[in-house]
């Protein structure tokens, strides 16, 4: 019975040879990786190098999982070929240097990251929700935040939503459907609220459209009365 020919591992060893009388460097068919370049997850080009990251494989543990890729790096500015094709792609983001994305704005009404985001809060946002409201901290960060423990001390948790759902809506978004939704905080919101950029952003109503006229309504207003100085109160319970 004949043995299929590897024409593969064949071209290869003549190539090895090839090198090997053309510069004198000894070489061996084991250290040559014959494995076909698949599933190519990064491309990184720089002034003098192209580095190709591929065929990458994940062994899934219970507690780590392991992660092994193969990489190609390639001193492609000594190759006319390369080099053109290089220029190619810089011509290419030359001409879509101007493109821009879907959303530069968000659709008056939309509050799409209301729902499902949970803005972390630090001390100074919850602090400015308190002063907002007129009421002591620890009373804003009872009502209005989820606390939650992070490494550097900053973040103190995130803004409650209307329910346990953490997809469900921000306790402080008012209106009453897409296209009439608003802060009820707008001018204490959040840092995290206040950073967001829709720039990019794909989670958009799109059957709203940007130039529609938006008033917001009234502002979000507690449930609960503000809190007055402890002598107010006494005084009001001596009347």
């Amino acid at each position: 019975m004949n043995e299929p020919i590897d024409l593969i591992s064949h071209a290869a060893l003549r190539e090895l040879r090839s090198f090997t009388r053309r510069t004198g460097q000894p070489t061996d068919g084991a250290q040559l990786d014959l494995a076909p370049m698949e599933h190519v997850q990064e491309i990184e080009i720089d002034e003098e190098h192209v580095t190709i990251t591929y065929n990458e494989t994940i062994a899934f543990r219970y507690n780590a999982n392991e992660v092994t890729h193969k990489e190609w790096s390639y001193k492609y500015n000594e190759d006319p070929e390369f080099v053109k094709a290089v220029a190619s792609v810089i011509d290419l983001a030359r001409k879509h240097l101007r493109d821009l994305p879907d959303n530069v704005a968000c659709p008056p009404g939309c509050a799409e990251c209301c729902s499902g985001y949970e803005p972390f809060v630090s001390r100074t946002d919850v602090q400015r929700i308190a002063d907002h409201f007129a009421i002591p901290y620890d009373q804003a960060f009872k009502s209005y935040v989820v606390p939650r423990n992070s490494a550097d001390g900053f973040v103190v948790g995130y803004l409650r939503k209307v329910s346990e759902d953490a997809s469900d809506q921000c306790v402080f978004l008012k209106g009453n459907a897409s296209g009439r939704h608003f802060c009820g905080i707008y001018e204490a919101r959040p840092h995290d609220c206040r950073v967001f950029t829709p720039i990019g952003c794909d989670d958009v109503d799109k059957s709203l459209r940007h130039d529609r006229k938006f008033v917001p309504g009234s502002p979000f207003g507690p449930k609960h009365p503000p809190s007055l100085p402890k002598k107010t109160r006494r005084a009001r319970r001596r009347r």
